[in-house]
Formats: C-alpha cells, sequence, structure tokens
C-alpha cells in the first residue's frame, strides 16, 4: 500500500456519518433588465464582440465576411458551413492552422458574459483554443441569470469536459499592457440566434 492509499484509507474511515447534508444556496434572483442586453454588457466588457445585425447576408456569407482573410474555417454546427470538415476522430494538433472555429454554445451566463461549451459543442475540444478567432451562436432563450444558475446546470454532470469562455484570451501581466490572444482565441464573436426548429437547448439537456 502506498503512503497515498493509507491516507484515502484514512480520509473514509474518518468521514461523519451520516453525511451531513449541503447548505441550500439561493439562486440570487434579478428580475430587473433583460437578460440578453445584460449579456451583451458584459461580454463587451470582458472583451468579446456582440453582432447581432447581419445585414440581409446569409449565415455562411455573414460569418466569412466578418474574417474575409480567413482561409481555414471549421464548424463543429451544420447550421455554419466551413471550408474544412470537423472530423471527431483527428488529432487536436490538425486544428493549429484555423483561422475562424465556429460552435453553437449550450448556453450563455448574462452575469458575466460567458458561453458554455462542452465535448458536444466543439467536437474536438481544442478548437476553442487553437483557433484564431471564435464564432458562437447563441440561442437568447439560453442565456441564464447568473453562476448560480449555470452551476445548476445537470450537464456539469454529465460531460467529459466542460468549460466556459468568458471573452478572448487575454494577459496584461508584462508591463500592464493588455494583450489579446496570448494563450487562446484573439477574439470571441457571439451572434444571438435562435436554435434551428426541433434542436434541443437547456430545458432539453
Amino acid at each position: 500500500m502506498t503512503s497515498r492509499d493509507t491516507i484515502l484509507a484514512a480520509v473514509r474511515a474518518n468521514l461523519p456519518s451520516p453525511a451531513p447534508a449541503l447548505p441550500e444556496i439561493p439562486l440570487f434572483e434579478r428580475t430587473a433588465g433583460s437578460l440578453l442586453d445584460e449579456f451583451q454588457e458584459a461580454l463587451v466588457r470582458m472583451g468579446g464582440k456582440f453582432v447581432d445585425e447581419r445585414s440581409g447576408k446569409t449565415l455562411n456569407g455573414f460569418v466569412r465576411s466578418l474574417f474575409p482573410q480567413a482561409r481555414v474555417i471549421c464548424s463543429a454546427t451544420p447550421e455554419v458551413e466551413g471550408t474544412r470538415a470537423l472530423i471527431r476522430s483527428a488529432s487536436p494538433t490538425d486544428l493549429a492552422d484555423v483561422d475562424v472555429g465556429i460552435v453553437r454554445a449550450a448556453f450563455g451566463v448574462a452575469e458575466t458574459g460567458s458561453i458554455w461549451l462542452s465535448e458536444v459543442e466543439l467536437q474536438i475540444n481544442a478548437l476553442a483554443y487553437l483557433a484564431q478567432h471564435l464564432v458562437a451562436l447563441l440561442d437568447p432563450s439560453d442565456i441564464v441569470g447568473n453562476l448560480h444558475h449555470a452551476y445548476r446546470d445537470p450537464r456539469f454532470k454529465t460531460a467529459r469536459y466542460a468549460v466556459l469562455v468568458t471573452g478572448p484570451s487575454a494577459t496584461a501581466d508584462i508591463e500592464g499592457v493588455l494583450i489579446h490572444g496570448a494563450q487562446g482565441v484573439r477574439s470571441l464573436t457571439v451572434l444571438p440566434l435562435p436554435r434551428p426548429i426541433g434542436a434541443t437547448g437547456r430545458s432539453g439537456a
């Protein structure tokens, strides 16, 4: 038996019985204002972009117009067609040259301007980090008020991988200068777009 086994066995043997009930944590409900407006404000504050006007363009055409220089576009949602197919069995390193990654966010958090993604939405987890730019489609009805609501989502218990993305990657450690894209995507753009008819969102998870 290793030292680790000994320590864990001692902890298990001294657990209180019966186990005390966990405290009830309120959801800190707020009824004033629009969740979509609050989400947009928080997203922009964290360096993200919120685009809700497509100027009559198709979704495919609009995404391409946002990044006219992009050569490699990988889409993890059938709503947008990329220039390269995203294959689940591919190695994460195959995404090293992706200019734009496109996903359908599971839900958003108004309090922080975050979007929630798991292996289901990303298909390849590295898409959220190796792409130069990340575009997320978000159904406004999938926005929750705050992190207390977010962590009640049952998918936290079933997802093998989950992440809350809040704006683009950024650092200000060096001489206090803010740098975007330091360890991940250089930009995060959120498009408010209802889910296709028949697709499931938060309530269908």
